[in-house]
């Protein structure tokens, strides 16, 4: 699966303890998305775009009304894998 960089960082955070919290309107609707590491440092590499795609791929989700937080699937995508290690056959 493709990530791009700000989505690695997002869910390298989360990943570690942290979760997204959103901003909303009186509506109810989205204004932006905030990731806050465990140390609660804000995270600017995540922005509304960044969370939607995490969302729509399911990489995040939020239980109970709480804070999003990285799901099983999201820790999967950033494990490291064996096609994308360099080898050094040769050397």
């Amino acid at each position: 699966m493709n990530i791009s960089k700000p989505q690695q960082r997002t869910l390298h955070a989360l990943a570690q303890g942290g979760a997204i919290t959103l901003v909303r309107d009186d509506r109810g609707g989205i204004l932006a998305a905030q990731c806050h590491n465990r140390d609660g440092w804000l995270l600017s590499d995540c922005n509304l775009g960044v969370f939607k795609t995490l969302k729509k791929r399911r990489l995040i989700a939020s239980k109970g009304g709480g804070p999003y937080r990285i799901t099983r699937e999201g820790l999967r995508s950033l494990r490291s894998q064996l096609d994308n290690r360099v080898t050094m056959k040769g050397w």
